[in-house]
């Protein structure tokens, strides 16, 4: 059987060994963080699995090896690298609470409407340039409280720490009502849907 010509349904890619690559780095950020003790570095995991977000993308588009496991993948390991990054933030006393908390409950609201469209058949919304936007600017801003609770250049990166932090947690709490919109949408196709549930979506 011959493969599609735009390989959505390959697993062994290269942009989606990157992403692998970046979950595999959520795990070591942990050990590195709740073993180790090492809040510097665990800041550059962050920095560095957040700031390599449009590598696999990149070459997905690049080598022409988009697969709908890495429209999934890209996504999962955004969402947990933030998510252990202000949990993780939050327990070492580094991220500040009004920054992770709303932070955190954004994140389980949208996981748990994500799950209900997905119970529903409506598969997944695609990511939007605003959300990637706000992603980008907690990439910096929560390495940035790392580095200042580790004593590194600390007025500049607490500073940068709360500029950032505010401006993506503002972004991130918009685009979650832009996304609930998407869902929206994608719930009432299914109920207009033909018999076999299938939705067509709009490119």
């Amino acid at each position: 059987m011959s493969t599609p010509a735009n390989g959505s349904d390959r697993i062994l890619t290269i942009p989606n060994l990157v992403s692998f690559v970046r979950l595999i780095g959520v795990g070591v950020f942990w050990w590195v963080l709740l073993v180790d003790d090492n809040v510097a570095l665990a800041a550059w995991f962050v920095f560095i699995i957040g700031w390599t977000d449009w590598v696999d993308g990149y070459l997905a588009r690049r080598l022409g090896q988009e697969s709908e496991l890495g429209r999934l993948l890209d996504p999962i390991a955004d969402r947990l690298m933030i998510v252990s990054a202000v949990v993780g933030g939050v327990i070492a006393g580094v991220v500040p609470l009004i920054i992770g908390i709303p932070l955190l409950v954004r994140e389980v609201t949208l996981g748990l409407l994500a799950l209900y469209l997905a119970s529903r058949g409506g598969g997944t919304i695609e990511v939007r340039h605003l959300g990637k936007a706000a992603t980008f600017a907690l990439y910096g801003a929560i390495p940035a409280f790392y580095l200042a609770a580790a004593g590194f250049l600390e007025p500049l990166m607490a500073g940068l720490g709360w500029f950032f932090g505010t401006l993506g947690l503002i972004l991130y709490w918009f685009v979650m009502f832009e996304y609930i919109g998407d869902m929206r949408l994608l719930l009432s196709r299914l109920e207009s849907a033909d018999g076999h549930g299938q939705v067509v979506e709009e490119r």
